[in-house]
């Protein structure tokens, strides 16, 4: 089974390859589901929140090791005050989407945490009726190709009588 995953895993890189081009794919990628990316106004997302969500999803690698850039990182590379940031980020922990975990040493702080369980568990639902939708196509494809063909022909008896 890991083999087949594995086998499937880098199809799918070969097809981004074909996509987007070998360099781009070997510089590196991010993993977002669409559900996200298409029901980003139903989620009360803006723009830069999407923004912020991609940005913490490309530096998010195993389910465990959670993303932590900086603030001043994110703006950098958004073209944003770091403030600004701030201020969505903060409006994405009230949202519930995003919860931050303070990391302090001896000599200070560091950067912050994230954990998008809060986004994850907001997404689920329009995951659910996505998958819905998918089944309910594949059932109505079957359907359609039981039907093709010929028509089915049935041997009439022929009435004696007549």
């Amino acid at each position: 089974m890991a083999a087949k995953k594995q086998t499937d895993s880098s199809a799918d890189l070969r097809t981004n390859e074909k996509k987007w081009t070998k360099p781009l794919m070997d510089a590196g990628w991010t993993a977002l589901p669409s559900v996200i990316i298409e029901n980003q106004r139903q989620l009360g997302l803006e723009p830069l929140d999407l923004n912020i969500v991609v940005y913490l999803a490309s530096k998010w690698w195993t389910a465990e090791g959670k993303p932590f850039p900086s603030k001043a990182t994110m703006a950098k590379a958004m073209n944003v005050h770091p403030r600004t940031i701030q201020k969505h980020i903060a409006g994405l922990e009230g949202a519930g989407y995003i919860r931050r975990e303070e990391r302090r040493t001896e000599t200070g702080s560091r950067t912050n945490i994230y954990h998008l369980d809060g986004l994850i568990e907001a997404a689920a639902p329009f995951a659910a009726e996505k998958l819905a939708e998918i089944k309910d196509k594949s059932e109505l494809a079957k359907r359609r190709e039981n039907r093709r063909g010929a028509p089915k022909l049935r041997l009439v008896e022929k009435d004696d009588e007549a």
